[in-house]
């Protein structure tokens, strides 16, 4: 679909360098926004934005690592010396790393404490303060978090990869009420079975076997159509806030 409301848009879009971020940017930028990326993976951002722009948009390459306040706050430094006040955030950076509890995985618990929940909200910390300017300007601001059907939706060994999304749900839940009054709309998104590298980070062969199982069984979203629904829900006239959104395969119960 296209969608001229983002049209000389200002945003930030975090996991940008593959999957969902990177699809998410691309939709962003044939919009007409202005796109900051960020994300580790130095190449992939360069090779995107040289992609976007060769296209006609407008992308920046952004090098952030989001579990680091010092790496976020210099990110929002170059993005704001480029582009100045942002109005639309997006949150995609995540990792999945499902273990049972039993296994006491620590490395893996705090990679996705850092970086689904906690580096959402330096992310968040780095940026509130252009969406609340932007909203008393009369512009339209969005801050839109990608969680997952695994916030509410129950699977053995993927505890606590759940309870960072689902912490990550309940926060945007909680800033609509902090936000809202100011109007900066909070949105969440929360796919279910999406072919993105995410499952590749998985380092037992049970789980991984058992994801690759889910994928044959079922036709998954591709990382396009949850770019398309973030689109859809920025779209929306200021006024209308699309708060929470659930993106499922059909075949997907």
């Amino acid at each position: 679909m296209s969608y001229p409301a983002l049209a000389d848009r200002t945003a930030v879009v975090t996991g940008a360098a593959s999957g969902m971020g990177a699809a998410t940017a691309r939709l962003l930028a044939a919009g007409g926004a202005r796109v900051a990326l960020l994300a580790r993976r130095t190449d992939r951002l360069e090779a995107l934005a040289a992609e976007l722009t060769a296209a006609g948009g407008q992308a920046l390459a952004v090098t952030t690592d989001i579990t680091d306040q010092a790496s976020v706050d210099a990110a929002a430094k170059v993005v704001h010396d480029a582009y100045g006040q942002v109005d639309l955030v997006v949150n995609t950076a995540g990792v999945m790393l499902p273990n049972p509890l039993a296994d006491g995985r620590l490395d893996e618990w705090t990679r996705m404490i850092d970086t689904n929940l906690t580096g959402a909200l330096r992310v968040i910390r780095a940026f509130t303060s252009d969406l609340t300017a932007a909203a008393a300007d009369g512009r339209t601001a969005d801050l839109v978090n990608v969680s997952s059907i695994a916030s509410h939706v129950l699977f053995p060994d993927y505890a606590v990869y759940a309870a960072t999304k689902a912490a990550l749900t309940q926060l945007s839940a909680a800033l609509r009420t902090e936000l809202g009054p100011r109007d900066v709309r909070v949105s969440t998104v929360e796919p279910g079975l999406t072919d993105t590298e995410l499952g590749e980070h998985i380092d037992n062969p049970v789980l991984r076997e058992q994801l690759g199982g889910m994928f044959t069984a079922i036709p998954a979203l591709g990382a396009e159509d949850i770019a398309d629904l973030v689109a859809y829900t920025v779209s929306r006239p200021r006024h209308v806030n699309l708060r929470q959104s659930i993106i499922l395969p059909t075949r997907q119960a």
